[in-house]
């Protein structure tokens, strides 16, 4: 069973749990580069659970559309069990922003991962289709 469904792996302008804000334009660069980026779970390298069929900065963050290949993960999308999105990168451009806040200005980005609970509470699939 696959599925596909669309989200946003990363949200400008708003703080995570560890103190990363990430700016608008972050992926910029790494995006007009063209590289494949793999769609994760957990981060984990060795489990590539689908594709990412696009992925774009808009004025809320960077959005992702996937198709999920997974079917129990696909299931746990389909019944709102599972729905938290994350990405890895490498900084390029980072500085520190007030009170010990991390702005990120320009990423590599690495990859995009599903995960149980997102370092950016409001990065989540807010779309699951066929």
């Amino acid at each position: 069973m696959s599925v596909r469904f669309a989200g946003y792996a990363a949200i400008f302008d708003q703080p995570d749990r560890g103190g990363d804000v990430i700016r608008k334009g972050a992926f910029s660069r790494a995006l007009g580069e063209g590289s494949d980026v793999p769609l994760l779970w957990q981060h984990e390298r060795g489990q590539v659970i689908g594709c990412i069929e696009s992925l774009a900065e808009d004025a809320r963050g960077l959005r992702v559309i996937a198709k999920l290949e997974d079917a129990k993960l696909a299931a746990g999308l389909g019944n709102g069990t599972l729905g938290g999105l994350s990405f890895g990168y490498r900084v390029r451009t980072g500085r520190q922003g007030a009170a010990s806040l991390r702005e990120l200005i320009d990423l590599d980005l690495v990859e995009v991962s599903l995960v149980t609970i997102p370092m950016q509470p409001l990065a989540r699939v807010h779309a699951v289709g066929d």
